[in-house]
């Protein structure tokens, strides 16, 4: 009995995640890890994810809460059923199982969180002086490599309004996340995804004029976040970088989500 043909097997190529959509390095440069060829991105790319970030923010901010959360949930369920590909990649099952939760527990706060931070001020006089939390717009990230480090920095960002522009340690694990991101209900643009080097990329979204914040979670080394740092000084960008290794399996709290919010106040004459 004769064997069938034998068949080359179709290898994988990760590219990035702009605007909904899975385009190659306009570069055309790639680079290897751990045997997969991934995109190297460049200046360019991150201008592009910056410029979708921005185009997606309006009406991603003006999304109800309450449709923000059913949006977060749904990239719950669309991990949870394909949980398969992230352990496949080395990821441990307890860790996507936390992930799931993680977007889970932001996803139940998406319409609670302007209850807790906002609310009406005490005023001497016959006015309403009423405090609201408004997202800071589009925000650079550059990622821890974990699965649930990178669900930990992304999710309270879009949960309260923001649409960001990651740069991914983790390229496989980040670019298998997109896929999970663009089966769900998240409008393109509102995640974008760069892999590559952050000391490529991440100077150009630190001084980027339309970045408003910047989130160093994922940085190791002192001396590139001292640099980034002075960068986004440039621009009066919003700087999260904590001050030691975050411990991403503790509750989080409400300070990711707060870190990115702008309070609003407004008055309004009584009887009128």
């Amino acid at each position: 009995m004769e064997s069938g043909p034998s068949r080359l097997t179709v290898r994988k190529t990760y590219k990035l995640y702009i605007g909904g959509k899975f385009p190659r390095s306009e570069s055309g440069r790639t680079y290897v890890v751990d045997g997969d060829n991934v995109a190297l991105a460049s200046r360019k790319d991150a201008r592009d994810a910056v410029l979708a970030a921005r185009a997606a923010q309006p009406k991603w901010a003006g999304t109800t809460a309450y449709n923000r959360g059913q949006v977060l949930y749904r990239v719950a369920e669309m991990l949870e059923a394909r949980r398969g590909e992230f352990t496949a990649l080395g990821v441990p099952g307890s860790e996507v199982h936390a992930a799931v939760d993680r977007l889970v527990w932001y996803a139940g706060w998406s319409d609670k969180i302007a209850q807790v931070t906002g609310g009406a001020n005490p005023v001497a006089g016959p006015f309403f002086n009423i405090s609201a939390p408004e997202p800071t717009g589009v925000v650079a990230v550059v990622a821890p490599a974990s699965l649930l480090g990178l669900v930990s920095v992304v999710a309270p960002a879009i949960v309260t309004g923001n649409t960001v522009v990651v740069l991914a340690a983790g390229p496989q694990v980040a670019i298998t996340l997109a896929e999970v991101l663009a089966t769900s209900d998240v409008p393109g643009g509102v995640v974008n995804l760069l892999t590559g080097r952050y000391a490529e990329t991440a100077p150009w979204l630190a001084s980027h004029d339309d970045v408003n914040a910047l989130d160093l979670t994922g940085v190791e080394h002192p001396e590139l976040a001292a640099e980034l740092e002075r960068a986004a000084a440039g621009t009066l960008k919003r700087v999260i970088r904590p001050g030691a290794a975050t411990d991403f399996t503790a509750d989080p709290g409400l300070r990711p989500m707060t870190a990115l919010l702008e309070t609003k106040t407004v008055w309004h004459p009584k009887g009128y």
